[in-house]
């Protein structure tokens, strides 16, 4: 039923409310076809006690002489391997280089020397699905940041696969600073609760809308003519005797038609 679809999205946030973490950013749940999907892409669960976060604190991927360094759902960690870039101001400094957003790309704008550019924030991760059409293929996480020369992007879809995990391993530049790439991921697998029956439709919906106005016609008319025009008795409904007599005229009308 279309009221137990609503409580159950009801539920499904508040569950996201109450935990206090910053893993609730990649809390995503939408209904569909009388069925909710919800992802919760940074739960721990008993073989991936960090939810798709990557263990080594950053996802890496490359291509044409352009590194992208990114987390998904929190701020990166480095306890090997940094970036090393100039003009990493904006993503920690020169001594926590890539410890102060979630997405850092960099490239040889300058020749022989890589320069940073940050290209996601934490605070600007969101969640949406891949393919509308298809809920149960993953969810994409998106990350922005807004720079003093330029608006730059990262897209990450999460594919649904509930056996394997597989890195990023190809990056797509899909505009200026804009870039795009994939993992697949259990994570990106949907907790799917379905709800029995169809709902109520269109004509439902409508026909109770306008049970209820003749209920509040009805009642509003009666009271009127109780308390305002001391009516009493079976006559206080209004337009009595077009009702008694709707019965009488529906036969009529189907014996005009009848051959």
């Amino acid at each position: 039923m279309q009221l137990r679809c609503i409580i159950l999205h009801i539920t499904s946030l508040l569950i996201v409310v109450a935990i206090k973490s910053v893993s609730s950013i990649c809390e995503f749940s939408i209904i569909q076809e009388n069925k909710l999907y919800s992802y919760s892409l940074a739960s721990a669960s008993a073989s991936f006690p960090h939810g798709v976060l990557s263990e080594d604190g950053f996802y890496k991927v490359s291509s044409n002489g352009t590194v992208v360094w990114f987390q998904l759902c929190d701020g990166m960690i480095f306890n090997h391997d940094p970036p090393r870039c100039f003009d990493c101001w904006e993503c920690g400094g020169s001594s926590r280089c890539g410890m102060g957003c979630s997405a850092l790309m960099s490239n040889n704008t300058l020749g022989d020397y890589p320069v940073c550019t940050t290209i996601g924030s934490t605070q600007s991760i969101t969640t949406n699905l891949i393919d509308k059409e298809n809920p149960g293929k993953g969810v994409a996480v998106e990350m922005w940041h807004q720079g003093p020369e330029m608006n730059c992007s990262l897209s990450v879809s999460v594919i649904c696969d509930p056996k394997q995990v597989q890195g990023p391993k190809t990056l797509e530049k899909v505009g200026n600073c804009n870039f795009a790439t994939q993992i697949t991921h259990p994570a990106g697998c949907a907790n799917v609760l379905a709800t029995k029956g169809n709902g109520l439709g269109w004509f439902g919906t409508l026909l109770v809308i306008l049970l209820c106005l003749f209920g509040v016609y009805l009642i509003t008319g009666s009271v009127y003519r109780f308390f305002y025009l001391g009516i009493r008795g079976i006559d206080i409904i209004p337009n009595l005797e077009f009702w008694a007599s709707l019965p009488h005229r529906v036969q009529v009308l189907f014996h005009s038609f009848a051959p």
